[in-house]
């Protein structure tokens, strides 16, 4: 087993100190300030990052706990304002006719251009960002949703409708199960996008997250900073999307078997 195991990481991961190799050889051979050699750039990171006490130094869990507080929180919102509205939507035509207009234009907006409206709804900081993070990442979540709970086996409904099932035990044991497929895409989606946000909302008008020690290293220059941040963030989003791809997998194993028997 623990042989099988260090094959599959073999496999999955060869390229990457094939790169890490190339671009040290590249960035010594350039001696590029704005290219700095990945040895420099982790030796940076563990100066600022991992050199505390308990592994991590102060500016770390300063900066890295809010952040990841903040993507946590919002992708919460957006997955369950996101489903709920969506399985409403994708089961009722007409509220699909009503609110389907306000889809299509919100999603068209991008988040970004939503941080001037934000700041005069919301208090400075925390609640913009979230609302930044919100506001982009719920439409993935959102149009999976409905079309997942609109395109189901309509015969299963009519059954269980004839048989007297209740509303409630069809949207969780019918509706819920047969739309997952479909709401994960949209939630694995989601993921990538809310690290991207996250970012964007902090590197204007923050005081502590990543994305503000981005923008600090950017002011000062300090170009193997600015890429420590770069790969913090590259190795964050891969440990996020392995975590939901776990969960995913553990949820929707009765789809895969179905598929294999079919």
């Amino acid at each position: 087993m623990a042989v099988d195991v260090i094959l599959t990481i073999v496999k999955r991961l060869w390229l990457v100190p094939v790169i890490l190799g190339g671009w040290e050889l590249l960035a010594r051979s350039l001696e590029n300030p704005y290219l700095p050699t990945p040895t420099l750039i982790v030796s940076r990171m563990y100066e600022m990052w991992f050199s505390g006490p308990y592994i991590l130094t102060e500016e770390a869990i300063e900066n890295f706990v809010p952040s990841l507080v903040r993507v946590v929180s919002a992708w919460s919102v957006a997955v369950i304002v996101g489903v709920a509205l969506g399985v409403a939507i994708g089961r009722s035509a007409t509220l699909a006719d009503y609110i389907s207009p306000l889809i299509e234009f919100g999603r068209a907006v991008p988040p970004p251009a939503m941080l001037p409206v934000f700041l005069v709804l919301f208090t400075m900081g925390t609640q913009v960002q979230l609302a930044t993070i919100v506001f982009g990442i719920i439409w993935p979540i959102l149009l999976n949703s409905i079309d997942g709970a609109r395109n189901l086996d309509h015969l299963k409904i009519e059954t269980a409708a004839v048989f007297g099932v209740p509303a409630h035990l069809r949207l969780v044991r019918i509706i819920l199960p047969a739309a997952s497929p479909k709401i994960f895409a949209g939630l694995r989606l989601s993921v990538s996008l809310a690290l991207i946000l996250m970012i964007i909302s902090e590197l204007k008008g923050s005081t502590e997250g990543i994305g503000y020690l981005l923008n600090l290293a950017s002011n000062n220059a300090d170009m193997p900073a600015i890429w420590a941040g770069v790969l913090l963030l590259g190795v964050l989003g891969f440990t996020l999307n392995t975590l939901f791809l776990m969960v995913e997998r553990r949820v929707l194993a009765w789809h895969r078997d179905a598929h294999r028997i079919a």
